[in-house]
């Protein structure tokens, strides 16, 4: 396969650059709070499209505009639920958990801070939230290994194993060296390179074939129901299950990890503004692309392969320079979502196995290393996962997004707003959630059973944590957390 020249050496100078980031943040590293959260000091713009690059990842590019390419208008509503859960995780849960954990302790995971929120001195709550925070990782995780070696493989023509250790090492190679910081700096960089290339190949896509109007006809000639949001296939089910993907943000471990180190919760309502417009425009321009794509492509994709279409549309219709500058997009927001997962799921066990029931005493430098020998071990493990080709990055990040969604978002949720809410009521939502996801969506198909598994995962946790606190007394009834939620509320 011929290799444009122009288009590797975009990759090799994007790669060094974030190499370079990783080098610099490395320098600027020192205890393991700045490993994990960068000591708190994100400002609004940084954390803003840190969060987004984060939580977008390789899906936003390949798996978004692969299902908007095979299933037309319909693909809208995952966008609308995505946008409007992050608008009510930014407006209500970002000031809260940030306030919430520097003053309880100064947590600096979510199995931390509800370790000190529910007062739980048997480690068994910080033990469960850490076992599932890694768990729903692996998948996540594989998921980007996945895109990273569809992009590989299409750009450079390598084998599907080798493709995907090579968008592993890439990502690996700053996060251990550079932890928290250099996610964050890396991912804002990747951001802007997301927006600039979802803006630019649908503009250009549709400009190719005449206008909108031909967009519409080609789809229309392809499936006339790719024109109709309400012609889901399996109906009023079908559209709840894609816009129940809003439900997911207030659980997603490695977007609320940019709340909590954000620089204070004043900073909260820029970072918001930034955040929305970043979605909307990434949202948008990742449903275009597939819709463009349907009369954009000679040969019509199928399966697997229709997450593709970003990079097909790339790889035919632009010049070899902004053509290597979006697809160095594509592994961007590969890069910027696997980083901040391995840093999470590094932190679980560092945090959360090795100090406390290791090395009680163990020096900052020494968690630090142990971080960054936990990113490794993480991201062999999700690579053994990524190892089928068939695998599709939507498939996998909407089991992983629900399973995280559904273990934590009720419970995060319910901490922050409710004082009634007890140590058993977190450990009986955690653990009803995840077991949920994992019987709905993996052993269960057919009638109600199609129905996205956050959904059932999400009601049945909040219900759990509901009856489990009713008999018994809050850890919160000496109103320790009055002064903190005033504060929140003026944040």
């Amino acid at each position: 396969m011929h290799v444009d020249n122009t288009i590797a050496a975009t990759f090799f100078v994007y790669l060094a650059a974030m190499l370079a980031i990783g080098i610099y943040a490395y320098r600027r590293t020192g205890t393991i709070s700045d490993y994990l959260l960068g000591g708190r000091k994100l400002d609004s713009f940084t954390a803003a499209l840190s969060a987004g690059a984060s939580d977008m990842s390789g899906w936003l590019l390949l798996g978004l505009p692969g299902y908007a390419y095979a299933a037309g208008y319909e693909a809208g509503w995952i966008a609308l639920g995505l946008f409007i859960g992050t608008y009510v995780n930014w407006r209500f849960v970002a000031a809260r958990l940030r306030i919430y954990t520097a003053e309880l302790g100064d947590s600096i995971t979510l199995s931390e801070y509800l370790e000190n929120r529910f007062e739980d001195r048997s480690r068994l709550l910080r033990i469960v939230t850490a076992f599932f925070i890694l768990t729903f990782f692996l998948f996540y995780t594989s998921s980007g290994l996945v895109a990273g070696g569809k992009l590989f493989e299409s750009v450079f023509g390598l084998p599907y194993i080798w493709a995907v250790l090579a968008g592993a090492l890439a990502v690996i190679v700053y996060t251990f060296l550079g932890g928290f910081m250099a996610v964050c700096w890396t991912d804002c960089v990747q951001g802007l390179l997301m927006s600039f290339a979802l803006v630019l190949v649908p503009v250009v896509a549709i400009s190719s074939q005449g206008g909108w109007g031909h967009v519409t006809d080609a789809m229309r000639a392809v499936n006339p129901s790719m024109l109709n949001p309400f012609a889901a296939g399996g109906g009023l089910l079908s559209i709840i299950s894609l816009a129940a993907w809003g439900l997911g943000y207030f659980g997603q471990p490695h977007i609320l990890v940019r709340f909590m180190a954000i620089r204070s919760a004043g900073d909260i309502p820029r970072a918001r503004m930034i955040a929305m417009w970043w979605v909307f425009l990434g949202m948008s321009g990742a449903l275009l692309v597939g819709f463009a794509g349907v009369g954009s492509l000679e040969t019509p994709l199928s399966g697997a392969d229709t997450e593709k279409v970003f990079i097909l549309l790339v790889q035919s219709l632009l010049h070899p320079v902004p053509a290597g500058i979006c697809l160095a997009a594509i592994l961007a927001a590969i890069m910027s979502t696997a980083d901040s997962q391995l840093l999470v799921a590094s932190s679980a066990l560092t945090e959360d196995f090795y100090k406390p029931f290791i090395r009680k005493r163990a020096s900052e430098r020494e968690l630090v290393w142990v971080g960054r020998l936990t990113v490794m071990l993480i991201a062999a493990v999700a690579f053994a996962l990524a190892m089928d080709p068939g695998n599709k990055v939507l498939d996998l990040v909407a089991f992983a997004w629900a399973g995280f969604g559904a273990a934590f978002g009720p419970t995060i949720l319910m901490s922050l707003f409710w004082k009634r809410m007890t140590r058993a009521g977190a450990f009986a939502g955690i653990v009803t959630g995840g077991v949920t996801v994992f019987i709905w969506g993996k052993l269960l198909s057919g009638g109600i059973f199609d129905l996205y598994e956050i959904v059932p995962g999400f009601v049945l946790s909040l219900a759990a944590i509901v009856t489990a606190s009713l008999p018994g007394r809050p850890q919160d009834a000496a109103g320790r957390l009055r002064g903190i939620t005033r504060r929140s509320s003026e944040g």
